[in-house]
């Protein structure tokens, strides 16, 4: 175990000339440190509102300093930290930094100053010893303010999830290096471009949306003859040519899902550079009155086509959009039309196998989209598990074991066991829920989480019940904004529409009586009459669309694939319909 030292000084000239010539490695060895403007010795709740942070590494910390202080974004900081070790160099200095940028941005006291120009999972000599370190660092910063939050509630946070300071994955960072450097060259030629990046669940899709939006802001922002660290993974990107071709780019991350937009729009507050404005629904694009730029669509699966919308104004608006972007209301338009119509470069990050719905866009055109962003060299695929800790293998397993289109002839599922997973079926659903809980109270954010099989009864009585299977009775999420957050979200159950892009630590996830297992035709099946979401199951008779029961079967083994890919360290699974538990007993380890 390395031993480091934390000197707090007020950030003045004054106060920096003194402490530089106390020891030469604040003038000449890598260290890490943290500005803020809270008084020195001051406590959280004495600071009180939002401060601002700033995290640096340098080998003159001293010179750095007096950098800052001609910065007219960092005049107003009043307190610095540096963090020393005989035995830091280089890359473990870039390791912390990035480190303390990410838990600052989760912990959500600050507003993180720092530009986002590559934080990546680099790897270096005795990197596990150092990141026990960098634990302790966290400890003893939050001993003396910096920090309001532990490690743990920061982790599970969505301020710390959904951050635009995550380390990128390899897999991430060439997706990304590989978007800005077509986009640049379309903004330069002049054309209009489609850039679609593709990935399964898990594989951090919405993480690049976010990343990138960031990114090009900070480019857009920054200024000639600023500093820039030339070992950042997209530091060639600060530079006058690429400043020039953002310069007042119009920008907007379009989000289909409620509760995932608004999370976003909740980090968008805290981050300089962001506005919450910025996340739109397809809808408020339609409605603007500007034409963008460019427009990064997350989920893009679960933009809509012309159906019955959720409520009568929606039907009525999409007609008016229609007619307002295409002169009449064309009914074959999609949301993915009003998008494209709406800006001049679009980035689309998709899985067409988490259409759970059959007002979303048909995949045939999702298909196509894809099929020509190839064309083009405008297509990035993340391949890289970044959620489930079972890796990528995992995710392909379970939509496997779920695929409605296996015949007599298809070769069969090979059960697999994945080590250090906690992968299990249980035979009783209060064995599950309590395990659940148990699993909560330990590391937190687990929950419960179903097919839509039941009716929604709470929603105009909250002394029912919704889900009642063996005498054990359970709530549908009381809330669709930010459920798994929520007060009450350990008790209840969550349905596709409030967990679809989010990370749960362990998942519970109760396959109810709409999916059924034909052991006859030795295929799964659906009942119909146990699917409950109206909008899930409607035909569309603006289109001439009737929805057969294979159209619904592949709408649901959709929806329990994204719910059973939630879980980083586990998945628990119970099952309503015995024949389907017979059939899943052979690929699902049984609890004991």
């Amino acid at each position: 175990m390395t031993s480091f030292e934390i000197e707090r000084l007020d950030f003045t000239k004054e106060a920096v000339r003194a402490w530089a010539p106390r020891d030469h490695r604040n003038t000449n060895w890598p260290v890490v440190y943290v500005l803020d403007d809270a008084k020195v010795g001051s406590t959280p709740a004495v600071r009180g509102g939002l401060n601002d942070v700033y995290v640096g590494e340098s080998r003159n910390a001293a010179g750095r300093m007096r950098q800052h202080f001609e910065s007219t974004e960092k005049q107003h900081l009043s307190t610095v930290r540096v963090i020393v070790d005989a035995t830091f160099n280089k890359s473990v200095c870039l390791d912390l930094e990035s480190y303390l940028i990410r838990m600052l941005a989760g912990d959500g006291f600050y507003r993180v100053l720092n530009r986002n120009d590559g934080i990546t999972e680099a790897d270096y000599y005795d990197r596990g010893r150092y990141r026990e370190t960098f634990r302790a660092v966290f400890d003893e910063l939050r001993r003396d303010g910096v920090f309001t939050r532990s490690i743990p509630e920061i982790e599970n946070s969505d301020l710390f999830k959904l951050s635009p300071f995550k380390a990128l994955s390899q897999d991430q960072a060439i997706a990304v290096d590989g978007i800005l450097e077509g986009l640049f060259q379309d903004l330069q030629a002049g054309t209009d471009s489609t850039i679609v990046v593709q990935g399964d669940p898990g594989t951090g899709k919405t993480v690049v949306a976010i990343y990138l939006l960031k990114l090009l802001v900070d480019i857009a922002a920054s200024t000639p003859g600023e500093d820039m660290d030339s070992d950042s993974l997209f530091s060639e990107f600060f530079v006058p040519g690429y400043r020039e071709l953002l310069a007042g780019i119009r920008i907007g991350l379009v989000v289909p899902q409620q509760s995932l937009r608004e999370s976003i729009k909740k980090v968008f507050r805290k981050t300089p550079g962001l506005r919450p404005e910025m996340v739109m629904t397809a809808f408020e694009v339609g409605f603007s009155d500007q034409h963008f730029d460019l427009l990064i669509v997350d989920e893009s699966h679960r933009l809509n086509q012309r159906a019955n919308q959720p409520s009568g104004v929606q039907n009525k608006n999409f007609s008016v959009i229609t007619q307002k972007l295409f002169g009449s209301d064309d009914k074959t338009k999609t949301q993915l039309d009003w998008i494209t119509a709406k800006s001049k470069h679009q980035i689309f990050l998709l899985d067409a196998a988490q259409s759970v719905r059959p007002a979303d866009v048909p995949p045939e055109l999702l298909t196509g989209l894809v099929r020509q962003a190839k064309l083009s060299r405008r297509h990035h695929p993340l391949m890289s598990q970044m959620r489930v800790q079972a890796g990528s293998d995992y995710v392909a397993y379970v939509r496997r074991i779920l695929d409605t289109t296996t015949t007599s002839t298809t070769p069969p599922v090979a059960a697999e066991v994945f080590e250090g997973y906690d992968f299990r079926m249980f035979d009783s659903i209060a064995g599950m829920r309590a395990e659940i809980h148990r699993k909560d109270a330990a590391v937190g954010l687990s929950r419960l989480l179903a097919g839509y099989a039941w009716a929604w009864k709470t929603k105009t009585d909250k002394t029912l019940y919704d889900i009642e299977i063996d005498g054990c009775q359970l709530r549908w999420n009381s809330t669709q904004t930010d459920w798994i957050a929520s007060p009450k979200s350990v008790d209840e159950v969550g349905s596709i529409h409030t967990v679809q892009g989010y990370d749960l630590n362990y998942a519970g996830v109760i396959i109810g009586p709409d999916l059924r297992f034909d052991p006859v035709a030795g295929k799964l099946v659906i009942d119909r009459g146990s699917y409950f979401d109206k909008k899930g199951k409607e035909n569309n008779p603006v289109l001439g669309k009737t929805y057969t029961d294979d159209d619904l079967l592949r709408f649901i083994t959709n929806i329990y694939a994204v719910l059973l890919t939630r879980g980083i360290r586990g998945t628990y699974v119970y099952v309503c319909d015995p024949a389907l538990r017979a059939y899943l007993r052979g690929f699902i380890p049984i609890a004991v």
